[in-house]
């Protein structure tokens, strides 16, 4: 036991021994003992607990699904690309705008009346009697008012970028179910591993253990004269491999509890316990041209495909549409201080044209470029339908595969089951070592791990098999 005072002085329980020794140094440290107990109950209160967080499946995926970093990732980039088509739309709308502005000229015109313009009287003499000069206007002058200006022939363009800024909303939210769905299928992977893990690691302590008992029985052999030498070092080779083993895939498990844990978006050093009696569904699968018929409609990679194309679509449409002259719609409302013949408050409208007679070629360019990038999108789309009825028939391929091999580990088990029941009857009549009866349950913990890892590839390629065709992994 340990106790910490407030400065930091640790106490253990020999050096209050020592202290008792000496009852004078005892009266000098109890008050410190007694001021630093209630701190250091506070300290031990305060340790995180380290308790294990027990998972099912169904819990494990939900979890991921909620905290995943790419999960969380693609979440926002469709939140991104709604924004940028909200932007985008906004181009529909007229634009209202106020300016104003405050400008001094360093001369102005006027109107000169020279002497005598409008006469010579005798009684007067000339009128006016000498020049002058009215000036139009003020050296200072402020404007200010609020125009609106509706685009029109401009909506061609802006119409196929709001298009294309559709498809770029349902890429990011076809990803999003992409990414969902193959973070679901690497959350059930990596359980169905640490299971799988667990049950060959427990087969290789069995392993160990029939090794063990099998090197005790060799060496008495040898001490008694009826086996070699030679038999000894082979059980002790037995047993190094079998440790090896046991290490190998203890290092394995922690690698795939750290990857777990990440994938759930949880610290790495998480505790997690997961429950061992998980079921492993068989998930209904349909017929293999019906799967390519699904695949071919509803595949997540597909769909992005042939959204993509729409968007070049728009794309080149769009550029096409940059040879159109720009015809805007105005109307304003101004007020004006110190400009020549104009009232103080006075309204405009009309429309302004706008079409660039010569610009190098970039139209032209641009076009070219959509048009380029249109094809490569069609021919995107059909390289995506191949893979994808190569990948459904490889999956079933390899379904058919894993069937055939659950069951032969299926029998393997029955066998393995049988063969221990006869090596404890052995043992108990005496007619088989302690060794045998120990090999014959190592080899039925194998079997049945093989069992469960065959179990666990089927369920995970029919899953994969719906991910194929574009559907959420069960």
């Amino acid at each position: 036991m340990r106790n910490t005072l407030r400065k930091g002085i640790p106490v253990t329980l020999s050096a209050l021994i020592a202290l008792w020794g000496r009852r004078s140094a005892v009266w000098v440290f109890l008050p410190l003992l007694l001021l630093g107990w209630p701190f250091c109950a506070r300290v031990v209160a305060q340790q995180p607990s380290l308790a294990p967080m027990r998972l099912t499946l169904d819990q494990a995926i939900n979890l991921a699904l909620k905290q995943n970093h790419s999960v969380r990732l693609r979440s926002l980039s469709v939140e991104q690309m709604q924004s940028k088509k909200d932007d985008t739309r906004s181009y529909y709308f007229p634009q209202i705008k106020a300016s104003g502005s405050t400008l001094h000229v360093t001369e102005l015109a006027g109107i000169e009346i020279p002497a005598g313009a409008f006469g010579i009287y005798p009684s007067t003499g000339p009128v006016p009697s000498k020049s002058l000069f009215i000036d139009q206007g003020s050296a200072t002058g402020y404007t200010g008012g609020v125009g609106l200006e509706q685009p029109l022939t401009q909506l061609f363009r802006i119409h196929q970028a709001d298009l294309a800024a559709k498809q770029d909303v349902l890429i990011a939210k076809t990803q999003f179910d992409e990414t969902k769905n193959a973070i679901a299928l690497q959350v059930r992977k990596l359980y169905y591993d640490i299971l799988i893990n667990q049950q060959k690691a427990e087969a290789s302590q069995d392993q160990l253990a029939a090794s063990q008992i099998k090197d005790e029985e060799s060496r008495s052999d040898v001490l008694q004269g009826n086996a070699l030498e030679l038999s000894a070092l082979q059980s002790e080779a037995g047993i190094l491999q079998a440790r090896q083993g046991s290490l190998t895939l203890r290092l394995q498990g922690d690698d795939l509890r750290r990857q777990f844990a990440d994938t759930l978006g949880l610290p790495v050093n998480t505790p997690i316990d997961l429950d061992p009696e998980a079921p492993v569904r068989a998930i209904n699968i349909p017929s293999r041209i019906d799967a390519v018929r699904i695949a071919l409609d509803q595949n997540q990679d597909l769909k992005v495909a042939r959204q993509t194309l729409v968007k070049a679509q728009a794309g080149l449409t769009a550029a096409k549409d940059a040879f159109i002259p720009d015809v805007t719609a105005l109307s304003r409302y101004s007020y004006q201080s110190g400009v020549p013949l104009l009232v103080h408050n006075f309204g405009t409208f009309g429309f302004s044209l706008s079409y660039d007679l010569f610009d190098g070629g970039r139209r032209e360019a641009i076009v070219r470029e959509a048009r380029s990038d249109m094809r490569s999108a069609e021919v995107a789309v059909e390289k995506v339908q191949s893979e994808i009825e190569v990948q459904v028939q490889s999956i079933y391929d390899r379904i058919d595969e894993l069937k055939q091999m659950v069951d032969v580990a299926g029998q393997v088990v029955k066998v393995r089951i049988e063969a221990a029941r006869l090596a404890d009857r052995q043992f108990e009549q005496s007619a088989a070592l302690s060794s045998a009866r120990r090999q014959a349950r190592a080899d039925l913990t194998s079997a049945t791990a093989s069992l469960l890892e065959a179990n666990c590839g089927l369920s995970l390629a029919e899953a994969d098999l719906e991910r194929a065709i574009g559907q959420t992994p069960q």
